[in-house]
């Protein structure tokens, strides 16, 4: 998840919205740290259950990542309100775990990412993730917005 959170991180640019969806312990707070280390921002990037939103500047003068945790909020937009995601959206790159049906209206282009565990002979396989990323709006409408996630990852390394 950690590596397709790097790998989605060079699609990114301020302004962009990404809703992350899964059950607990899917994978969504690991997909944002590699996220924040795609994208070269301060801090280590944690669960913000608690304090529902962190803001992670830039290291590298790019856009910051704004990490939200809608887990706790049982209202739509809202109830969002307080945190200013409307302000902070132009220049960041705003994540949400657990935001379908919160955080759309917040912007026309959006990556909606649904993480679920794999399972196999009536047993969740607890390390493998099936990961569905769709976009919407005129950001994602090109055929390959979104080619470089489906690219096969390099082969490792040969040990010596």
């Amino acid at each position: 998840m950690q590596e397709l959170g790097r790998t989605l991180a060079t699609l990114l640019r301020p302004g962009d919205l990404v809703l992350l969806t899964g059950e607990l312990g899917a994978g969504k707070t690991t997909l944002t740290r590699g996220l924040g280390e795609g994208l070269g921002v301060r801090g280590a990037v944690t669960s913000p259950t608690f304090v529902i939103a962190r803001v992670h500047p830039s290291l590298r003068g790019g856009p910051a990542l704004v990490h939200v945790d809608a887990y706790r909020l049982g209202g739509g937009l809202d109830e969002m309100e307080d945190l200013d995601l409307d302000v902070s959206l132009p220049e960041s790159v705003v994540v949400v775990e657990w935001g379908d049906g919160k955080v759309e209206e917040l912007s026309e282009d959006r990556l909606h990412v649904v993480i679920a565990r794999a399972v196999g002979h009536e047993e969740v396989l607890d390390d493998v993730r099936e990961v569905s990323v769709r976009g919407v709006g005129a950001r994602w409408a090109a055929p390959d917005a979104l080619a470089a996630l489906s690219a096969p990852s390099p082969a490792p390394a040969p040990a010596r």
